[in-house]
């Protein structure tokens, strides 16, 4: 009897994307078939208000991880930057992806570089991180609130409302917009945020049956950053109404990272980096140093 797996999604462009793109995986490599199960949740609907008044990125999870609890869907494909670091109790995540591209992407139509942009220019994000690197390099710039799908964010530039705008690459090389990118802003001058780039599936804990057979797609480097990554964020108890950057990655056997807290106005930056070949304690590491640096005090004055 054919076994199907059914994979709860969001129904943007890109995470149809990037569930398409993992459920082919699946069925090349394991004895399932997969159908899909497109949803909408909260923090697609509710575009005029800030993720981070609105509780977090995991709105964006909440409706996908009621669908499994129900049986309707048996795993859920996210962006990994878009998975809080406490998951809820009862869910793990059994498999991640090759990272792609973990870059911020600078873009506009008339400026090559961030560098480039004239006094006061006005540029796009929601993203507390891009805001504080943002004025940490430009104090001068305007930055002003920018939410949406890739296609809605991109029209609104091509429509002149800002000078300039901040994706992730990734997301933008995915749905075949690489010409849009004018520059990359980079570690270890720019941080992205934690995970960004890579692409996961989350399932029930008890789903040893799932968890089992999709073990077999799990990509060790990417997944030594990430665990690196989000145990950081873990210990500085991260949201999207917090501004931390991170970037881990495996070399000769160790998890190396670098992570940074910027104050909102960017005017105060921290920055840690450590390696060890535990990538959980390598997160941990690096959040202790910029804990005893004085992160607590910017992590609360920017989640006032």
């Amino acid at each position: 009897m054919t076994k199907i797996l059914t994979i709860a999604t969001r129904e943007s462009n890109l995470a149809m994307w990037q569930t398409q793109y993992v459920a082919a995986l699946i069925e090349q490599h394991t004895e399932y078939e997969t159908r899909l199960l497109p949803m909408t949740t909260e923090g697609d609907q509710r575009l005029e208000v800030s993720l981070s008044k609105l509780g977090g990125k995991g709105l964006f999870l909440k409706e996908l991880e009621q669908a499994m609890c129900s049986g309707e869907a048996d795993i859920a494909v996210h962006s990994m930057k878009d998975v809080p670091a406490k998951l809820p109790e009862g869910f793990t995540v059994c498999a991640v992806f090759p990272r792609a591209d973990a870059a911020d992407a600078f873009v506009s139509n008339q400026y090559e570089k961030l560098s480039d942009l004239p006094l006061g220019a006005v540029v796009g994000t929601s993203s507390l991180r891009r805001q504080s690197q943002l004025l940490a390099l430009r104090p001068d710039l305007d930055v002003q609130p920018l939410r949406g799908n890739v296609n809605s964010r991109l029209a609104k530039l091509d429509d002149g409302q800002y000078d300039a705008i901040i994706l992730a690459a990734a997301g933008l090389e995915r749905l075949g917009f690489n010409e849009r990118i004018a520059s990359r802003l980079m570690a270890p001058d720019w941080l992205p945020a934690v995970s960004q780039g890579a692409i996961g599936i989350e399932c029930l804990s008890d789903r040893q049956d799932v968890i089992d057979a999709l073990a077999v797609l799990n990509d060790d480097k990417t997944w030594q950053a990430v665990q690196a990554e989000r145990a950081l964020n873990e210990a500085l108890d991260g949201s999207c109404s917090v501004a931390i950057g991170a970037y881990a990655h495996l070399e000769d056997n160790e998890t190396h990272i670098q992570a940074a807290v910027f104050s909102p106005d960017g005017q105060q930056t921290l920055v840690a980096t450590a390696q060890n070949a535990d990538p959980v304690i390598a997160g941990q590491h690096v959040a202790n140093d910029l804990l005893s640096a004085g992160a607590r005090a910017i992590l609360d004055l920017a989640d006032q």
